[in-house]
């Protein structure tokens, strides 16, 4: 065995992980759209967080962008349970690590490592009677309808959906009885995080957002710098 090249390879592989480190922190506090200020009167968008995972709550029907997620929903008793709710939480994420946590478990250790290799995922639906709370875990934006549109896009495409263009149910039901999971496209792992979706929306809708967020701090980071840019104006 050359022990030369041996060396060499472990060599590269060290630096390749020291780049991918730098790239997480740095790219954690580097803020994309730094320029984006709230429309008064726009739409409300609610970015929230449980500590380890970020969703965006919207508006469940929304009258200047024609939007009503309940239409993409096949199944008719999901529609007549939550006609009468106002806002919908959208969280993309592991197949496994999601269906791992019923019963308010933390998943087990090899559901948590094979995570971080390519993997299944599923959109996370939960449905609000009202807007959330703000407050530690949730911060509220006003968008505007285009920028509202773009994000309604990336969360529609997040979807897999069946052949009529609705989206497909992964379980009978969630965590609570106001919750479900979806089928969903991508791949998971541990470059394309749950958070990473959530600020790669934002980046994508011309909303402030890092440009690399594998964690939730870092997400509601640059959402809260919103806030503060709105309070200094």
């Amino acid at each position: 065995m050359d022990i030369g090249w041996a060396k060499r390879r472990i060599q590269g592989l060290m630096q390749a992980v020291v780049a991918l480190l730098v790239l997480l922190l740095t790219g954690s506090i580097v803020p994309v759209n730094r320029g984006f200020r709230q429309t008064p009167g726009g739409i409300p968008v609610y970015v929230v967080s449980n500590g380890l995972h970020t969703d965006l709550v919207v508006p469940l029907r929304e009258s200047r962008t024609h939007t009503d997620w309940l239409a993409h929903v096949a199944d008719s008793a999901i529609k007549q349970q939550f006609a009468s709710y106002q806002y919908v939480a959208f969280g993309w994420g592991n197949e496994g690590f999601y269906l791992d946590s019923y019963g308010g478990h933390f998943p087990r250790v090899g559901t948590a490592l094979r995570a971080l290799l390519p993997s299944a995922t599923l959109m996370h639906v939960d449905f609000y009677r009202t807007p959330p709370r703000t407050g530690e875990r949730a911060v509220a934006l006003h968008v505007s309808p285009a920028q509202y549109q773009q994000l309604v896009h990336i969360i529609e495409h997040s979807f897999q959906p069946d052949s009529a263009g609705r989206f497909v149910l992964r379980n009978g039901a969630g965590y609570t009885s106001e919750d479900f999971f979806f089928r969903a496209r991508g791949r998971y792992h541990a470059l394309r995080t749950c958070n990473d979706w959530t600020n790669s929306a934002l980046r994508r809708a011309g909303i402030r957002a890092a440009l690399k967020a594998p964690f939730a701090p870092t997400v509601m980071y640059q959402v809260r710098q919103i806030q503060q840019d709105t309070v200094d104006r």
